[in-house]
């Protein structure tokens, strides 16, 4: 069986130096360091170009330097995004092209020929027929989205053959399988209890068939969100029964091909969200009068900035900032299924706001956007304190549903023990470190763990 594992690594624009450092220990470097020694390994790899230039800001050059390398060596493929990942089903066309363009100029400045994509990731794999549109006109031979997108239904793709977009023969589709990567995340207990050996119990005889199989995370998952989670992914690519592939080598591999009309979605898509025909509810959802407000001041922003000259002397810095501000971010953010963050509205919304009022544009439309302004923040402290958000975060079940199976398989007592004793490494290298509240976070991983093993084998 050929296996693409494809990687998503993201900061928001507005991302603290702190947190750029912090995670770049945590995960990028370490998942460097893991490429760099299993040169059998090969993965799929978008980056976003804010986060190269956060990179470089922020003393991380490093890591830019690491994945140029691997880049060069082929073991991990550049794909082409939105530069300040934005959601793109609600983008005009011409913005979602600024943004492709954008990505495509900073990762080339910094990555070199190395950067040379032939793929798309769409942000969050967010999908409808007009993104399908631009990205086929870009000319990229294929993208990813979530399996859900095939036709609403898990397990229901032949993973024999590849599939193109209807009426753009020349754009592959591919699709990340959820169940296999749910179980490698293992949400459950905050750090992964899967392994090697159980990953081919739960693809059985498809790994001695000619399949494929796509598995997509975000790559912060690994080291940074849980401690010893890239332990467990090297150990996956030493797996004899899957074969390490980069998505655009799966064509050469599986001629065959169908077209398909790949329906709107994106990888937070929920079952609930397809029987209530709301593909966008962690960013849009009808129901929500946050995200109301939040689109109207964004296509306000959008509409000012149209109508600006570029002769205008603030208009590089303005249209700039129109760019970093229309990240997705806020409006997930604005959910509250099950996520909420009020810095991070208000701090999307202070954006937007800011890019109209400094546009020459009408005192109404200042006013109008000052007004959206403060409604979404008033709205969203009264959403905090009347219980509102509260009240939506017990619904959203999220976890529940993305995991597919909720039973936790039997792990032996000696894979139990690996993994603890990966993550205690781990630990004892953090305190050594004096990164003691890194080192604290490992130890309870580690207590969880334990507690959860006596659990298990007690079936």
């Amino acid at each position: 069986m050929y296996w693409a594992n494809f990687l998503h690594i993201y900061q928001p624009p507005t991302q603290k130096e702190y947190w750029v450092k912090k995670i770049a220990n945590e995960s990028y470097r370490k998942l460097i360091k893991g490429f760099t020694e299993n040169p059998h390994a090969k993965a799929t790899l978008n980056i976003n170009a804010g986060l190269t230039e956060l990179f470089a800001k922020y003393a991380c050059r490093d890591v830019i330097a690491g994945i140029r390398m691997l880049a060069e060596r082929g073991q991990i493929e550049l794909t082409a995004s939105a530069k300040y990942h934005p959601f793109l089903p609600m983008m005009p066309k011409d913005e979602i092209v600024r943004q492709i363009e954008l990505n495509t100029a900073t990762n080339r400045r910094y990555f070199g020929s190395a950067y040379k994509p032939t793929g798309f990731f769409p942000p969050e794999m967010a999908y409808n027929r007009n993104v399908a549109d631009v990205i086929a006109g870009q000319g990229y031979r294929w993208l990813i989205l979530d399996e859900l997108a095939f036709s609403g239904k898990i397990k229901d793709i032949d993973w024999t053959k590849t599939y193109t977009v209807r009426g753009h023969d020349n754009l592959h589709v591919f699709f990340r399988e959820r169940e296999a990567s749910f179980r490698i995340l293992s949400a459950e207990i905050g750090m992964s209890i899967f392994s090697g050996s159980m990953l081919i119990k739960l693809l059985g005889e498809r790994v001695h068939n000619k399949e494929y199989l796509i598995t997509a995370m975000d790559g912060e998952t690994f080291g940074h969100h849980r401690p010893g989670l890239e332990y467990l992914l090297f150990d996956l690519y030493k797996t004899k029964e899957l074969q390490p592939v980069t998505i655009s080598e799966l064509t050469a591999f599986f001629p065959a091909s169908a077209a398909i009309e790949p329906r709107p979605s994106s990888w937070a898509l929920m079952m609930k969200d397809i029987e209530r025909n709301t593909p966008f509810s962690r960013w849009n959802d009808k129901h929500n009068t946050i995200h109301a407000m939040q689109w109207q001041l964004t296509n306000l922003a959008i509409q000012s900035i149209k109508r600006l000259k570029k002769t205008f002397k603030r208009y590089p810095r303005v249209r700039h900032d129109l760019d970093r501000a229309l990240h997705s971010d806020q409006y997930w953010w604005a959910s509250a299924m099950p996520w909420w963050s009020i810095e991070m509205i208000e701090a999307g919304a202070k954006d937007l706001r800011d890019v109209i009022l400094e546009s020459p544009v009408s005192k109404t439309t200042k006013a109008k956007a000052q007004q959206l302004y403060q409604n979404i923040l008033f709205t969203a402290f009264d959403w905090q304190r009347s219980g509102k958000v509260d009240v939506l975060a017990k619904s959203a079940d999220e976890d529940v549903t993305q995991r597919i199976t909720t039973d936790i398989p039997y792990i032996p007592e000696a894979e139990f023990n690996s993994i603890i004793a990966n993550l205690e490494k781990q630990m004892h290298e953090a305190a050594s470190s004096q990164e003691y509240e890194r080192a604290a976070q490992i130890r309870n991983r580690v207590n969880e763990l334990k507690e959860k093993k006596d659990q298990i084998t007690k079936r």
